[in-house]
């Protein structure tokens, strides 16, 4: 079997993604086809393989009950906006420097590997379908999953979820080759606050939303000691954000309505549906009489992103800390891990990092990855593996 995993990064960082992952997708399919791998693109739009004790296998074979383990490699293929060029050079890129691909010769010297999806996450990618591909499971059963909107909407991930049937999750993203085993969930949403208008020449005869937003922004800050999860071991306190404030419509009128958009970054065990309620309910204390407040989450085609937490003790952390020599540790993020920890323990892991001493990494304009450290990803899950399945 002839693998390159530096010739897939490559290729894959010079892929655009971040619009339309087709071209990114024909790519990874063209290239387990070429090694043997028979993939599948589901209606979810996700490329799926699956290898076992007798060679390669048909993605949707149904897992007999006596097979175990089931081992899952996943990440994704789309990137965020805009697209960064690809380069090759010695050094990453300065805090304040951007990537334009005037540095690119086609030469074939330095480690770092610039450009969008570099560390996140076609270097994950590159090292994951190398550990795959390099795999020959002894028993079980070993299946890689690669998702097309990780970035967005994350149906993809949300399709898969629950219907592999996997025994534990190995979740590629930038973690500089440490093994993270909990994250913060994302919840997005608003408090509406509602009164009634009037001329501002009689403010007294209308109920003023803007004026009520003041206690209810005063109250966001103590939700945080009078309800919900307490302090977690791993990650800490969870944080509520207030990012953008509407209100009014005329300079000469009582504002009827006024809205706040929050971000929340949750912690285990809380789920989306407790916060929504238990904001609501203490929000509601601070409003004024007269007035209504309403509490909702953005509509999601899929479900959030909820904190996760899996056992330290799990032995597929202990075979990956093992393998990779990192540390056990929180990832800075939330992820589509999230989908997966539900129903098995879930490990993130892989080549690169979100921010380094200079500043932003991942999503960045500089955003760029070690050769090497992508290989030593695909020696680490590699290893991981052998020990898991055989």
């Amino acid at each position: 079997m002839s693998f390159d995993t530096l010739e897939l990064h490559e290729r894959a960082v010079r892929t655009p993604s971040h619009e339309d992952v087709g071209e990114m997708r024909d790519l990874l399919v063209e290239t387990l086809d070429a090694a043997g791998a028979s993939p599948e693109v589901d209606d979810a739009g996700n490329v799926v393989a699956t290898r076992n004790p007798d060679g390669h296998d048909a993605p949707g074979v149904a897992r007999d009950a006596a097979e175990s383990p089931h081992l899952v490699l996943n990440t994704h293929i789309d990137t965020v906006p805009p697209h960064v060029p690809f380069e090759r050079r010695e050094s990453p890129p300065a805090a304040d420097e951007s990537i334009d691909g005037s540095r690119d010769s086609g030469g074939d010297t330095g480690d770092v590997v610039c450009g969008r999806g570099a560390c996140d996450a076609k270097g994950p990618l590159a090292a994951l379908v190398a550990a795959f591909l390099g795999t020959d499971p002894k028993e079980g059963r070993l299946t890689l999953a690669i998702t097309p909107d990780e970035e967005t909407v994350q149906t993809g991930a949300a399709a898969l979820a629950g219907s592999l049937d996997a025994d534990g999750y190995i979740v590629g993203e930038p973690t500089g080759l440490d093994v993270c085993t909990t994250a913060r969930g994302q919840f997005e949403g608003s408090v509406t606050i509602r009164g009634a208008s009037a001329h501002a020449a009689t403010p007294e005869s209308g109920a003023n939303a803007i004026r009520a937003a003041a206690p209810v922004l005063q109250a966001m800050e103590t939700y945080g000691q009078e309800r919900g999860p307490d302090e977690h071991d791993d990650l800490g306190r969870p944080t509520l954000t207030p990012t953008l404030i509407e209100g009014g419509e005329v300079v000469n009128q009582v504002p009827a309505e006024c809205r706040i958009t929050f971000d929340r970054r949750s912690v285990p065990p809380e789920t989306a549906p407790e916060f929504r309620a238990g904001l609501e309910a203490h929000l509601s204390q601070w409003t004024p009489t007269g007035m209504d407040l309403r509490v909702s989450l953005v509509d999601k085609e899929t479900p959030f992103l909820e904190a996760f937490a899996t056992d330290t003790d799990d032995p597929l952390v202990t075979a990956m800390a093992d393998a990779s020599g990192g540390d056990v540790r929180p990832f800075g993020a939330a992820t589509e891990a999230s989908f997966f920890a539900e129903h098995a323990p879930t490990v993130v892991f892989g080549p690169g990092d979100l921010a380094d001493d200079a500043g932003a990494v991942a999503h960045s304009e500089r955003e760029y990855v070690r050769r090497s450290e992508v290989e030593r990803a695909a020696e680490a899950v590699g290893d991981a593996l052998a020990a898991l399945l055989s």
